[in-house]
């Protein structure tokens, strides 16, 4: 019940903002800014007007949402629409659907953000703040000063029923503090012993930065830090690229360009090994490298790659179909050769394409846990994957060093897409597309 109410709640409340976005926007499109203005102010002021009720709860969020939706189809029904010619009518209408597409976009990327936001600040945590609830999102530090040479932390306390600002001399084993009284005036330098319960840290905006060299320093020495591993990953990523790009693009090129017999029959068998689950070709693999004498080596992780990728290859198998035979009959033409052809017209014309599956590919190296897990047993030869799980069970506890772990193992792949997401977008969207 309390969940169905919730989402009554969030959802009124999306409805409110929404609302007074369109009559804002409808505003200033009908010539009326003061219209438009006031619209988009109201929320920033009634937030403020109900603030004596938490916007955490459901009633305040449900009053919130009702009193916009309210006011914004007020203003709009009585001063708006009379206003309004039919093209004027269509267009508030395309603004309501592009207000709706966003606000569930916007949702969408809060929800996803969040645990990455919050994997960032916890590493910037010191371990009091970890287990407070409700959570902190902001990472501090309780002040601190030298008391006769030595460091005292800052508190609030409470003394003869005034507020009093102390120093934290010394902890017992019990959990009691020895505190030094520096403010009010009239009492200060007077020491006196009081329970934990009674102290609230004076604390400020500091993040921890030194968890990410403490991470660092824990890991084991022979791997120099950390260095083994990364290079273990960045080793792994490349020759998965290469692999996966030349064995792809060639295997998609003949199936796109060439005709041999038995092509499209061998292309549907390619597709049905995409419904294999991976679970019922682990065992088969491990006989099969064993037997090789490649366990507790990285060949099993980057030499199936040179023998192609059934998804890559329908992915750039469709793009190539996507090229005219008009540039490929005029390079015969000329006496090209078909390796002449894959290589020197076709490749270029899929750049997208490529770019695509190269993001993919090293995304999948780089995350890769399942097959370093299966094959890989010295820690030299482990990747960063790996050592995260590894670092995750011997420091568990130390919620602190295990986000700064992780943050540092997250952030290339997050970069590379940052940087790189316009070509993989781009590549994704052309497959298929014909002309």
């Amino acid at each position: 019940m309390a969940a169905a109410i919730w989402l009554i709640a969030v959802l009124l409340g999306y409805i409110g903002i929404g609302t007074s976005i369109v009559v804002a926007v409808a505003g200033f499109r009908a010539r009326r800014p003061l219209i438009g203005t006031i619209e988009g102010i109201i929320p920033i002021l009634l937030y403020f007007i109900i603030k004596i009720i938490p916007l955490s709860t459901p009633a305040a969020i449900l009053s919130y949402g009702s009193i916009l939706t309210v006011i914004g189809i007020g203003l709009y029904w009585v001063v708006l629409r009379p206003l309004f010619t039919w093209k004027d009518r269509k267009r508030t209408r395309e603004t309501v659907q592009q207000a709706a597409f966003h606000l569930v976009l916007l949702t969408g990327s809060v929800i996803f953000l969040v645990p990455f936001a919050w994997m960032v600040v916890t590493s910037l945590k010191e371990d009091s703040q970890m287990s407070k609830f409700p959570p902190e999102w902001i990472p501090t530090q309780q002040r601190i000063i030298k008391i006769n040479g030595h460091d005292a932390g800052l508190a609030w306390t409470n003394y003869n029923g005034q507020r009093a600002e102390v120093a934290e001399i010394h902890q017992y084993d019990n959990g009691n503090f020895l505190i030094q009284i520096l403010s009010p005036a009239f009492v200060k330098g007077k020491r006196l012993v009081v329970k934990a319960s009674a102290l609230k840290d004076i604390r400020h905006f500091d993040p921890l930065w030194k968890n990410y060299p403490d991470a660092l320093r824990f890991l084991p020495s022979q791997t120099d830090f950390g260095l083994a591993f990364l290079w273990n990953t960045v080793y792994l990523s490349l020759l998965s690229i290469i692999g996966t790009l030349i064995s792809c693009s060639m295997v998609a090129y003949s199936f796109a360009r060439l005709r041999w017999p038995g092509r499209d029959v061998f292309f549907v068998v390619l597709l049905a090994t995409m419904m294999l689950p991976g679970a019922v070709t682990m065992m088969p693999v491990f006989l099969i490298f064993r037997w090789m004498g490649w366990i507790d080596s990285l060949k099993p992780l980057w030499v199936p790659t040179f023998f192609g990728s059934a998804f890559s290859i329908f992915l750039l198998r469709q793009f190539f179909m996507t090229i005219p035979m008009d540039l490929e009959d005029a390079a015969k033409i000329d006496g090209c050769s078909y390796f002449g052809i894959y290589l020197r017209i076709m490749l270029p014309l899929i750049k997208p394409a490529l770019a695509a599956i190269t993001i993919m590919t090293f995304m999948g190296a780089w995350n890769n846990f399942m097959g370093p897990l299966i094959y890989v047993n010295s820690p030299m030869r482990m990747p960063l994957a790996y050592a995260l799980q590894l670092f995750q069970t011997e420091h568990g506890g130390e919620p602190g060093m295990l986000m700064a772990a992780s943050v540092m193992v997250t952030l290339p792949v997050i970069l590379l897409f940052f940087f790189t997401q316009r070509y993989f977008i781009e590549g994704v969207t052309l497959t298929g597309i014909k002309g």
